[in-house]
């Protein structure tokens, strides 16, 4: 089994939506994990900021403006008005939910459950949709099986057990949907694995069920030889080892988490990143061997 993680802007739109169902709509085993549709995460982080300071009115503003845009989405996503409704329902749960927290003293637990609320959607927005496509997906909650221990570190065992036991409750399904990011900590409430960390739950994924590769998609062909922001001819690498990928991240390859080699280094899993729009690229390939 694959784990293939795709990041804001592969799933950023529509369209994009239904490009990276294109890319995953084969009968090779693999766990998909998104993250939040670009440009959510920072939404839904400047309504929990409204809340923090008690600016209820500009919260709830910001949480319509936001529930307009997703049942747009949901608009122009489906062909179908049966698929439409299904996801126009659960969009209008997720922000029940966020306007019931709106009526609640806010703290730091709803804070997080406030910043969940992203990749809880775009999962079953790609859901229904391939679904609706004729390919069979299940979706399973990383809030079942992602938990942070009591120091805020990722607790291996737990999330071995219990992501081993999700994907053998379906031994025939060669498709599972999961959340980047988002998880429980020690005490069972939602919490998460910081910003881009969505990286990082594909990496913790793939150690756990000793995937063949930890495939991370985003906007650009692999790890450039320098950032292709500031410099205009800038060359992928095309191999790297974890160290070297690991040192590189942290200086600022903005591509890869920091946090995201140390799982897949310790499993000796390889990790290759490649480019949602030009997915016959090479990328770069991070290992060992």
């Amino acid at each position: 089994m694959k784990v293939m993680k795709f990041g804001g802007t592969s799933v950023g739109s529509p369209a994009m939506i239904k490009h990276v169902a294109r890319l995953i709509s084969n009968e090779e085993p693999k766990l998909v994990v998104l993250s939040a549709m670009s440009g959510t995460t920072n939404a839904l982080a400047a309504i929990a900021a409204e809340l923090s300071r008690g600016n209820i009115s500009g919260a709830s503003d910001d949480i319509g403006t936001l529930e307009s845009k997703y049942l747009e989405t949901a608009g122009q996503l489906y062909f179908s008005e049966g698929s439409a409704e299904k996801a126009r329902r659960h969009i209008r749960d997720s922000f029940s939910l966020l306007k019931g927290v709106a009526e609640r003293p806010f703290s730091s637990v709803e804070e997080k459950i406030v910043l969940a609320q992203g990749e809880l959607i775009v999962t079953m927005l790609m859901h229904l949709y391939l679904a609706e496509t004729g390919v069979h997906s299940m979706l399973l909650p990383a809030l079942e099986f992602m938990r942070t221990d009591k120091n805020g570190e990722p607790d291996m065992r737990f999330i071995r057990r219990n992501a081993r036991k999700a994907v053998n409750r379906y031994p025939h399904n060669r498709i599972f949907i999961t959340q980047g990011y988002i998880c429980r900590n020690a005490a069972g409430e939602v919490d998460n694995l910081q910003r881009g960390g969505s990286d990082y739950t594909a990496s913790l994924l793939g150690a756990a069920l000793d995937a063949s590769e930890i495939q991370i998609w985003t906007d650009i062909d692999g790890l450039h030889n320098n950032d292709p922001r500031v410099v205009s001819s800038t060359v992928p690498v095309r191999r790297l080892t974890f160290d070297e990928a690991s040192k590189l991240a942290h200086f600022g390859a903005k591509i890869l988490h920091p946090t995201c080699i140390l799982p897949a280094k310790l499993r000796n899993i390889p990790v290759r990143l490649l480019d949602t729009m030009d997915p016959s690229a090479p990328g770069t390939l991070i290992s060992d061997s």
